[in-house]
């Protein structure tokens, strides 16, 4: 890189949707600042402690707790779930799933099914 060229940024809200953590659990500094290219593939690579930890006990984003639940966002939302969820948390609703739940995995897989026919059919035709 040259010295008039300038690393591409990206903020903090993009660059926590990229790591898959919850922005307002990041430290200040990270929540403040901008990050280069080569600093989220530096935190991806060597993540420092406050990433390690925040992956492994959240609190999670929705995309993050849908994922973990085998549900999409939205069934999230119908569900009630509006907040990110700890890993507890997560554990605690696959150990004793709500009814909604239930309702939202198998609505899930039959989408799954429908995607994955008409991937098949595309193919096939293709």
């Amino acid at each position: 890189m040259t010295p008039k060229q300038s690393a591409q940024t990206m903020k903090p809200a993009t660059a926590a949707k990229k790591l898959g953590v919850y922005l307002p659990a990041t430290p200040q500094e990270f929540q403040e600042g901008t990050v280069t290219r080569a600093q989220l593939e530096e935190l991806e690579k060597n993540p420092p402690e406050w990433l390690a930890d925040l992956r492994r006990n959240g609190p999670h984003p929705r995309p993050v707790v849908a994922g973990r639940l085998g549900v999409s966002i939205s069934g999230l939302t119908r569900g009630g779930l509006t907040e990110p969820l700890t890993t507890e948390e997560i554990d605690a609703l696959r150990q004793d799933p709500p009814a909604w739940l239930a309702t939202e995995r198998e609505v899930q897989k039959k989408v799954r099914v429908e995607e994955e026919r008409l991937a098949a059919a595309r193919t096939k035709k293709g």
